[in-house]
């Protein structure tokens, strides 16, 4: 019996029992040529010794946490694309104990529990195989929470390979170029020295992103990304190359006053040249007007690919400046997503919308305040949603943020055709909205048209590549409702990722889980629901998801009940 600290990886070939079930014969051919061409030479070729082959798995020693960590990444990005096989790896640096050509011990027992978690494509490590490898080896695998394993005494902190899996769009390599011309506008700089005025900088530079975003023959990269960028020092070239666009608008406000000078210049991506550049010195009441200029420049100067375009689209704005910083300052505490954030937002609206009566924009900020009040638990504020929506479309129908409100007070009280139409009408106004394919593919999760969901998010991914956890919720969804249940479990366990502190992903990722048969790791799904909410039941978790067809909320709660949700 030899004892030793090594580097184990473990690997086993995703679905296998369902290959070999389906075709075992083209299956066992693929799984040796994959040994032959992939696996074995790139684990020789760090320094690796398979100790054992499990059919559709293996047990490699390394005496090197990094060449473990670098042939696990190597086999992965070799099987990138493959027509039938995927793997999942797990590592962990432990001891272990060989005995009559077996390997035994905490360090296999870890590994393959990892394995078991890792995601499809990707490889998922221990906190002590991630303090072995230097900073930059280490920044490229993202925190994964603490795991209870099975059998496992204590629990592990585990990461995750940030490059795990292209189906999440996190670009491995950078984004193929649209198409169309394409730009990304970077948060204008705040040259006022007053930092209160932040929010007005921030206001321009999203105005004329949502005002881009509604030219069809344009492809423009969402704020939610771009702002990311906010209070960095970035190099032009790296950011459209990071992001996969053509162009990048840069730009500065000073406000004094009621005088503005906005500075904004249009940046080829590839070489760094300025496109176009401009300054305007106006009075505040002229902002509309700058920032249609603004817009009109760049599409001007991309006029050779705008050949035959459409001509912008008009809008309706106030003509008192009062009321549309009200408007921008209630846009900044509405994003706080705080109660006190939204009575502040409420409070703005309403002063906006008193001072011009005609004023669209400010009903339709108002009918975001209701729709985030309902989630936080106001039953009345769905109501006064629809409202305050309706009133914003009266005064004008062409105004994106109408429908984003509108349908999703529709799809939270049953009107599932009219939340469609809604956000289809809001693709119609602004076809460069992420938010808007996210929305309709929500809307068709609960509508019972899962299999419309992988393709409108996406779009929205491509437009949104910083996007938040319902993307890949509402994708694991529908992979639950297609009975994709291996699918589902990655997708949610991604938005699980994403935002720790909703209930809904876990819910599904247990359920999922359940399907599979992975009954602790449903456990742990279930324990991390209820670490969120407390006094969860089955009954009261199924009142707030609006599924048209029972069917589907059966399927779901029935998942849900086998995992351990209680009644």
């Amino acid at each position: 019996m030899q004892r030793r600290l090594s580097a184990i990886l473990a690997a086993d070939v995703v679905n296998y029992s369902r290959l070999m079930g389906a075709d075992q014969t083209g299956t066992l051919g693929a799984l040796r040529e994959m040994r032959k061409t992939v696996f074995e030479p790139v684990v020789a070729g760090h320094r690796g010794t398979i100790i054992k082959r499990m059919g559709d798995g293996w047990l490699v020693e390394f005496t090197s946490v990094s060449d473990a960590v670098d042939c696990a990444l190597r086999v992965q990005e070799r099987l990138k694309g493959h027509d039938l096989l995927r793997l999942r790896i797990g590592i962990h640096i432990g001891e272990v104990i060989f005995e009559e050509e077996d390997i035994y011990g905490d360090g296999v027992n870890i590994a393959a529990r990892l394995e078991a978690l890792a995601d499809p494509g990707g490889v998922l490590i221990s906190d002590s195989t991630r303090n072995s490898l230097d900073g930059k080896a280490a920044s490229i695998f993202a925190d994964g929470g603490v795991q209870t394993l099975k059998n496992i005494a204590r629990p592990v902190q585990v990461w995750r390979w940030k490059k795990m899996d292209a189906a999440f769009n996190e670009q491995a390599e950078a984004p193929v170029l649209p198409e169309k011309p394409s730009i990304a506008v970077l948060p204008f700089t705040n040259m006022s020295g007053d930092p209160e005025q932040e929010y007005f900088a921030d206001g321009i530079s999203e105005d004329i992103i949502t005002e881009l975003a509604r030219i069809e023959h344009l492809f423009v990269i969402a704020r939610n990304t771009t702002f990311t960028f906010k209070g960095k020092s970035h190099d032009i070239p790296s950011v459209a190359k990071e992001l996969g666009v053509h162009f990048v608008l840069e730009g500065s406000v000073r406000k004094a006053g009621d005088r503005l000078r906005i500075t904004a210049q249009l940046i080829n991506g590839k070489s760094g040249g300025h496109a176009w550049a401009e300054r305007y010195d106006r009075d505040l009441a002229d902002i509309f007007d700058v920032q249609d200029d603004v817009t009109d420049k760049i599409v001007k100067a991309l006029k050779v690919s705008l050949v035959g375009a459409e001509e912008l689209p008009e809008r309706a704005e106030t003509a008192v400046p009062e009321a549309y910083d009200c408007v921008l300052r209630g846009r900044e505490q509405y994003r706080l997503f705080t109660k006190e954030g939204l009575a502040n937002a409420r409070a703005l609206y309403e002063e906006a919308a008193r001072i011009d009566p005609a004023y669209a924009a400010p009903y339709a900020g108002l009918a975001e305040v209701c729709r985030h009040e309902w989630f936080l638990g106001e039953a009345g504020a769905i109501d006064k949603t629809i409202e305050y929506a309706l009133k914003a479309a009266s005064l004008n129908p062409d105004l994106p943020l109408v429908y984003e409100a509108l349908g999703s007070a529709y799809l939270f009280t049953g009107r599932h055709d009219e939340a469609i139409a809604a956000f289809m009408r809001w693709i119609e106004l602004e076809p460069n909205s992420a938010e808007a394919y996210a929305n309709l593919a929500g809307a068709y999760v609960f509508n019972g048209d899962p299999e419309k969901v992988h393709d409108l998010i996406d779009i929205a991914s491509r437009l949104n590549p910083v996007y938040p956890f319902y993307y890949p919720l509402y994708r694991g969804q529908a992979y639950f409702l297609m009975s994709r249940y291996e699918e589902a479990a990655n997708f949610t366990r991604r938005a699980a990722d994403l935002n720790p502190a909703s209930p809904h992903p876990p819910m599904c990722l247990a359920a999922s889980l359940a399907m599979l048969g992975r009954n602790d790791e449903a456990g742990a799904a279930v324990a991390a629901t209820y670490a969120i909410i407390p006094d969860a039941r089955l009954g009261s978790l199924g009142e707030n998801l609006p599924f048209r067809r029972s069917a589907d909320l059966d399927h779901l709660l029935g998942g849900m009940r086998k995992a351990g949700f209680m009644e």
